[in-house]
């Protein structure tokens, strides 16, 4: 074993110690396990979304894309700073509707606002599909990481096996509380990492960051525009709407919501997460500058650019680093994710086929899930996936679907009832996974649309014909249904 694979391995280590030190002094029932007891400052909110932003997606995704496709890759900076913005006024009326109801999950905040279990349920179905995705990204991104930086020391099936045992027992162990501690430390490495990448690597090939931009635009001239067709402007602003859109709808997002103590913390977090994007864009400079100096990667191997970049350019012992902060990238998230999907599969899944049963066995249904999920994750990945963008842009185009019969109860007018939420969302994801399925695209669909339409984000169509479908049924069966509300009274509406 080399000095990069140990100084991998110490973080594995550091998180199993403070997932069993994060449950000193608390009594884990459901509530503490699932989302720390809705008792966190606004820091520990803060570093927790910032724990789901910040991915291996940040580390290979951003870089990778921008790697491969030029100026398109801009768009991860546009959605998140987006979605940010509409947190300020979109997350705190949730909190305050979760809290006056108490509901935990996703699933139970669309349930209580309609007055619909049934609706609770589809959402349930619709957010584990799109979360199992994202997951994958995950450990696909852990295998990739710690492969490249150990040198080959660890192959990418034992370091997925390892990441996923570690991030598994913590989950069991303390829950969303030993997540917030780990994520403490996440954040701190993937900051100073990912900034001195994106300056070093610049600067080090170019001679700076405006060098690089003019020699990359001198070899590839249109590399950092938007092209005509594929990537272009039409595909562009349609991504963004259907990421902005959907990155607080992820459920492992949403349960962050329920770890707060105050709605204040959200205003807070608002004011400065769109600052902390650019951690992202340093990442992204990284690949920039990894397109000249490591050609030829292509598919997947795009995701490889920062780590090869850095492997040809540091010491083993920082390259290790790197790999240990790509690392946590992988394992802070993932046992989010873990933790919300365990708590759905329990709540919202389990309980409707037992209704008798306590919260304490609840608590246990929801431990015993998340190796259970880990599992499949594992298998799933192992079984071989496509790039790390091309899945998360699968789990966008489910979750988004969540966004019309939310902001419709938002909105707290009669624009939807338990009816057309239903109806709107199986319309919307079932036809993102007949396309998804099916390898249909607008451009097979619509052959004689016009040509914009056919680079549209499949996502968008998916959204278009779930406002469609929601509005006509809620219309219809107006009289056998009263609209869903997330407004001031926080009541919800009676069926």
């Amino acid at each position: 074993m080399n000095i990069a694979s140990i100084v991998i391995l110490l973080p594995m280590a550091l998180a199993v110690f403070l997932g069993f030190r994060a449950r000193r002094g608390v009594k884990m029932d459901l509530r503490q396990w699932s989302v720390g007891g809705g008792g966190f400052s606004a820091l520990l909110v803060f570093v927790l979304m910032a724990g789901e932003l910040y991915t291996t997606f940040t580390f290979l995704g951003a870089s990778g894309f921008a790697y491969g496709e030029g100026g398109p890759a801009l768009y991860i900076i546009n959605y998140t700073c987006l979605a940010f913005v509409a947190s300020y006024w979109l997350l705190p009326p949730i909190w305050r509707f979760a809290r006056a109801h108490g509901a935990l999950t996703q699933a139970e905040v669309f349930a209580k606002a309609y007055g619909s279990p049934a609706l609770g349920l589809v959402v349930s179905v619709v957010a584990l599909v799109a979360l199992l995705p994202y997951l994958i990204v995950q450990l696909k991104g852990l295998g990739i990481i710690v492969q490249l930086t150990s040198y080959g020391a660890l192959p990418p099936t034992t370091a997925i096996w390892i990441g996923a045992a570690v991030m598994s027992t913590y989950v069991m162990v303390s829950g969303m509380h030993g997540s917030a501690l780990t994520a403490v430390v996440k954040d701190a490495l993937v900051l100073a990492v990912c900034v001195f990448l994106g300056i070093y690597l610049p600067v080090h090939y170019y001679g700076g960051i405006t060098s690089m931009f003019e020699q990359l635009e001198a070899a590839r001239p249109g590399f950092l525009s938007l092209p005509e067709t594929g990537r272009n402007p039409v595909w562009y602003v349609s991504t963004i709407l259907v990421s902005s859109l959907g990155m607080y709808l992820w459920p492992h997002a949403f349960s962050a919501v329920f770890t707060a103590k105050s709605e204040r913390s959200f205003r807070k977090n608002a004011m400065v997460m769109p600052l902390y994007a650019l951690v992202m864009l340093f990442a992204m400079f990284a690949g920039y500058a990894a397109v000249l100096q490591v050609p030829g990667l292509a598919g997947g191997q795009v995701d490889l650019a920062l780590l090869k970049l850095s492997i040809q350019t540091f010491d083993p012992w920082f390259v290790g680093a790197i790999g240990a902060a790509g690392m946590l990238t992988a394992l802070v998230p993932g046992s989010i994710m873990l933790i919300s999907a365990s708590t759905l599969l329990a709540r919202n899944l389990y309980r409707p086929l037992r209704p008798g049963c306590s919260e304490a066995h609840l608590a246990r249904v929801a431990r015993l899930s998340s190796p259970l999920l880990t599992l499949l994750a594992v298998a799933l990945t192992l079984g071989g996936s496509p790039s790390i963008v091309s899945l998360l842009l699968v789990g966008f185009s489910f979750v988004t679907q969540l966004a019309p019969s939310l902001l419709a109860a938002l909105l707290g007018r009669p624009h939807a009832n338990r009816f057309g939420a239903i109806a709107g969302i199986a319309a919307g994801s079932g036809f993102v996974a007949a396309t998804l399925i099916s390898g249909a695209s607008t451009r097979t669909l619509l052959p004689g649309a016009p040509g914009w339409l056919h680079d549209v984000n499949v996502g968008v169509i998916g959204l278009a014909l779930n406002c469609v479908v929601m509005t006509a049924v809620s219309r219809l069966t107006r009289t056998r249904s009263r609209p869903g509300s997330l407004g001031p009274a926080m009541a919800p509406m009676a069926s």
